[in-house]
């Protein structure tokens, strides 16, 4: 076994090569194709700058859902742990919206309107049955991050129209 190998991240990717520290029920295949990950901490605010926030996140594609809201709202997400993201502002700032099953958040700027993250709702039984793994973790609007080139980023299509909510 060579003397680095990969070191598991709680982003759940890896980051750094490193002694090895994994599960005893993970297996591990090393090999000179694995795309290392580059976590950068990115500054983010709404538009009006009342809303303000950190988050650690290595942005390798992005997800664009066409659910009702979603569409609506045209943001870019990626899913960071639940610990990657710091609110640089008190939680009473921001003003919370949830509809359908009301198991997402989607927080947004009262003054501005922008939605700049939100906690993604639970699984539907539909997609537990097709083995979705719920996320306890939020979903960035990265439009939001500054320094980011959105151009440069994959974009993964989430077809949430597509489930069925038992309300």
């Amino acid at each position: 076994m060579p003397s680095h190998v990969l070191k598991y991240s709680p982003y759940a990717r890896f980051t750094s090569l490193d002694h090895l520290t994994v599960p005893v029920t993970a297996e591990v295949i090393v090999s000179k194709n694995i795309r290392l990950c580059s976590v950068k901490t990115y500054q983010g605010s709404c538009h009006c700058g009342r809303i303000s926030f950190e988050v650690d996140a290595d942005i390798d594609h992005v997800r664009s859902c066409d659910c009702s809201v979603c569409r609506r709202r045209g943001a870019l997400n990626d899913r960071v742990a639940k610990e990657a993201l710091r609110l640089l502002v008190p939680w009473s700032d921001l003003t919370l919206y949830q509809w359908g099953s009301r198991t997402a958040k989607d927080y947004f700027c009262p003054v501005c309107g922008i939605l700049p993250f939100r906690r993604p709702s639970d699984p539907t039984a539909q997609e537990l049955r097709e083995g979705v793994e719920p996320f306890d973790g939020w979903a960035v609007n990265v439009r939001c991050l500054k320094g980011l080139n959105l151009e440069s980023i994959p974009v993964k299509k989430i077809y949430g129209s597509r489930i069925e909510h038992n309300v």
